[in-house]
């Protein structure tokens, strides 16, 4: 991939990237292999909040698929590190996992149910009624509202579930407040995870398998960007967008060999 040689930085999902659920995607630790061979810095990106990298690096490796903590970066550090931006050593109310709780207290952030900066909402496996209740108590009285990620539904094994961005509708429709995405499309995710390797987009490329989070937010932020077959779109899905990647391939197995 000629147009990619030059690439110093790599951005890539997860998920129909890296990995189908508990499977690895064939080609995909030889081109891990390759990132670190030629120096190439690299990050691997997920929307998920609920887990925290060190939780994602041991269900990673249990498949076979050796990665550092160090290189996963998750829609929870990017919120951590959005809300460190903005108001340092802040007050939330959260709704989420661990990924997302030790983002939070990792930058300073302390939790509270009293007149919180913030109220952010991540991924969970159990939403309490009385908790999205809270939440929307607190919105209407002044607290901003955040989501980790925009996603509205996610899978399961027994079928689709209700994710971070349906919650965060509900919050929304009950209180009339905008709510703010850090994840994927946002560029905000994309940018803070380059400045974390300390790379910048004229350098780097995202690699993903969805047109309408990880190829629009990489183009968003000034990358080159890699549209991947081996999830969930084919080539006549990405023909739909106003926006095209730099390239598309069947996998990451094509990618600097």
């Amino acid at each position: 991939m000629n147009q990619f040689d030059d690439v110093r930085a790599v951005l890539c999902d997860m998920d129909g990237v890296l990995v189908h659920g508990a499977q690895i995607i064939p080609g995909a630790p030889e081109f891990l292999g390759r990132l670190r061979a030629s120096g190439r810095k690299f990050l691997v990106l997920t929307n998920n909040s609920i887990y925290t990298p060190r939780d994602l690096q041991a269900r990673l490796a249990r498949i076979g698929l050796p990665l550092e903590i160090e290189d996963i970066y998750t829609s929870a550090l990017a919120t951590a590190k959005f809300l460190d931006s903005q108001r340092p050593n802040g007050t939330a109310f959260v709704i989420g996992e661990a990924g997302l709780t030790n983002a939070l207290y990792d930058v300073g952030y302390t939790m509270t149910e009293h007149d919180p900066d913030y109220v952010v909402i991540g991924e969970t496996t159990s939403y309490s009624f009385e908790r999205i209740t809270q939440a929307v108590r607190l919105v209407a009285a002044g607290s901003r509202l955040i989501g980790t990620n925009p996603d509205v539904s996610g899978p399961s094994e027994r079928g689709i579930l209700p994710a971070c961005g349906a919650v965060v509708a509900l919050i929304q429709a009950a209180t009339n407040a905008e709510a703010y995405f850090v994840g994927k499309p946002n560029p905000v995710m994309m940018r803070t995870a380059l400045r974390t390797i300390d790379s910048h987009a004229a350098e780097a490329m995202m690699i993903g398998d969805r047109m309408d989070t990880d190829i629009i937010g990489g183009t968003e932020a000034g990358m080159r960007t890699a549209l991947v077959l081996s999830g969930m779109m084919t080539r006549l899905d990405a023909e739909r967008y106003p926006y095209r990647p730099t390239a598309i391939i069947e996998s990451v197995a094509e990618l600097f060999n």
